[in-house]
């Protein structure tokens, strides 16, 4: 067998709630699960330090992230691209 298989990277589309560390944007993802039990559809988030090198993404950003190998003790996920420019308030 020549043929390579290729392993899809997870990629994940949140909001930066924080660009206070050099190359480093915290992000948001949130996703909506029904409750097990109750049936409810609740909204459950997860914050990500993702890796961004030229420190191009500000707050309010939505982005994509992509899991990459780790890069420090917290951080495992890369920016990917801009989804959506923060608006101006």
């Amino acid at each position: 067998m020549t043929e390579a298989t290729t392993t899809r990277s997870r990629t994940l589309v949140g909001k930066v709630v924080s660009d206070k560390r050099a190359k480093t944007v915290t992000v948001m993802v949130e996703r909506r699960v029904k409750h097990e039990l109750y049936g409810k559809i609740v909204t459950l988030s997860s914050k990500y330090h993702a890796h961004d090198e030229d420190n191009q993404y500000k707050l309010g950003d939505v982005i994509e992230i992509t899991e990459s190998r780790p890069l420090s003790k917290t951080k495992n996920w890369v920016t990917t691209r801009l989804v959506q420019k923060a608006e101006l308030v």
